[in-house]
């Protein structure tokens, strides 16, 4: 079962996402620099935090540029993307799935 976020939950999980990310980052660097027989492999804090976002359904669509999708669902049973870029301040977009970051539409998302 998919966990949807509100606007107001995800925009208030955006300082524990920037904490997130930052992890997954180190562990990406680092794994740029130390391979595992020929695979990269991510520290135990990125692996801890890609765990932590997906449980809660969150989409890690580019660790470089930092663009995350939260799911929700609109009153009219619509699902969407809650969309954030790093280093934006507040989470301000929103798209449908097949549009992905091209597609993103100011908040609020009108049925």
């Amino acid at each position: 079962m998919v966990r949807y976020w509100s606007v107001e939950e995800a925009r208030a999980h955006l300082p524990r996402l920037r904490e997130l990310l930052s992890r997954v980052r180190a562990g990406a660097a680092g794994a740029a620099h130390v391979q595992t027989n020929g695979h990269r492999s991510p520290g135990a804090g990125a692996a801890a935090a890609l765990e932590e976002l997906s449980e809660g359904d969150i989409i890690l669509r580019d660790v470089d540029a930092g663009i995350v999708d939260y799911p929700a669902r609109g009153v009219d049973g619509v699902v969407y993307h809650l969309c954030w870029r790093d280093p934006e301040d507040d989470l301000t977009w929103w798209h449908l799935p097949e549009e992905g970051f091209a597609g993103r539409k100011p908040l609020p998302r009108q049925p």
